[in-house]
């Protein structure tokens, strides 16, 4: 009785237990993950790197009198702007008006003398031939001509250097800029050639920037231009200010520095920009954007996608033509944006994940949203 019972009982069990393992057992689908895939692509790009850089006018001249004096005058206005020639300051010129006509009074009567000797000399030269002379005289006579002639000649340059003392007394400009502030005012005792100076006039228009670039920096630069396809950048430069503003014009790069600075280790590279407004001033700190070179097959890599390992390493995940991830070391020069820029290890064509990565492994079939648009629209 209790077998016929059990009998039943018996051929539903193994169903039940069928249906349990069925539905405990995760479909195919279920295993799947969605990742969303950034399409890669060779790109055209320009390799830009930020220097640091202070301004420095084109030129500088400190102003120091010649001759000494008192100031009589001032003819211009502290941070006005100058014109090459145009007179700044007039120290007192009695005394080198004096010695002017002084000198110019000696040379007459130099030239005087010249006349009357000359004369003599030649009358003389006539005597001797008679013997109405000794040889002796006419010669005495002829010395004395020669040396009256001298004597005009340096009569002549102490006239020159009186008149150029007169003009050092009319203290001018000697190049075109903004000119700053005054040391002396009238009346003020300055001497020749007298250390602190009276004004400095800098020329500001255009301007020079001096930015400063490593050694180290400028070594993988030409590394990266001896590679197949890499063309030199532009010599056109963009300028950030001290407030983080871009400056409205344009330089260029002028030379660089043949030498590197042992102290900091670095090269010294010269830009020019124009100034006509006068926004940049010598001594600011500004910072450059330099066009080192253009890449034309370029791979950018969303820096979501670029992972560490322990030792590391840069790494990004991959999916494979047949779904799979696929685990790649790369090498990353800098990063452009929210992009990383890959040497290596990625190809034109792949698809690298950048959403779901910490939900898959290697090895993983995944199913692909692609997302190349969305972030193409992002950048």
């Amino acid at each position: 009785m209790i077998v016929k019972m059990l009998k039943p009982l018996l051929l539903v069990l193994p169903l039940l237990w069928l249906g349990c393992s069925q539905e405990s057992k995760p479909t195919k689908s279920a295993m799947t993950v969605e990742v969303g895939t950034y399409t890669l692509s060779a790109q055209n790009v320009t390799l830009t790197r930020e220097l640091p850089g202070r301004t420095k006018a084109t030129l500088s001249s400190e102003i120091r009198p010649q001759v000494g004096g008192i100031i009589q005058a001032r003819f211009f206005e502290e941070g006005a702007f100058v014109k090459k020639d145009a007179l700044l300051y007039q120290i007192d010129p009695s005394s080198y008006q004096a010695a002017f006509e002084e000198a110019k009074a000696t040379l007459q009567n130099a030239e005087a003398l010249v006349e009357s000797t000359r004369l003599k000399s030649e009358r003389y030269a006539d005597l001797v031939k008679i013997d109405g002379v000794s040889k002796q005289d006419m010669e005495d006579a002829k010395a004395s001509y020669l040396q009256a002639v001298a004597s005009v000649e340096a009569k002549k340059a102490a006239l020159q250097t009186a008149r150029i003392n007169l003009e050092y007394t009319k203290i001018k400009a000697p190049i075109s800029g903004r000119i700053g502030t005054s040391s002396v005012t009238v009346g003020a005792l300055v001497t020749a050639n007298q250390t602190t100076a009276l004004a400095t006039i800098r020329t500001l228009d255009p301007i020079y920037v001096d930015l400063t670039q490593s050694s180290t920096q400028l070594l993988k630069l030409r590394a990266l231009l001896e590679q197949q396809g890499i063309k030199q950048g532009s010599t056109k430069l963009a300028l950030k200010l001290e407030d983080g503003s871009v400056y409205k014009q344009n330089g260029t790069l002028q030379f660089q520095e043949i030498a590197v600075d042992e102290s900091t280790g670095s090269v010294t590279l010269r830009a020019t920009f124009p100034n006509p407004d006068g926004v940049l001033l010598p001594g600011m700190y500004v910072r450059t954007l330099v066009d080192e070179a253009v890449n034309p097959a370029a791979i950018l890599v969303p820096q979501q996608a670029i992972q560490r390992d322990p030792k590391g390493n840069a790494t990004a995940l991959i999916v494979t033509a047949d779904n799979k991830v696929e685990k790649r070391v790369v090498v990353t020069e800098r990063s452009i944006g929210d992009t990383w820029l890959v040497n290596s290890g990625l190809n034109a064509g792949e698809r690298v994940i950048v959403e779901g990565v910490n939900k898959v492994r290697v090895g993983d079939v995944v199913r692909v949203v692609d997302i190349t648009t969305t972030l193409g629209k992002a950048q």
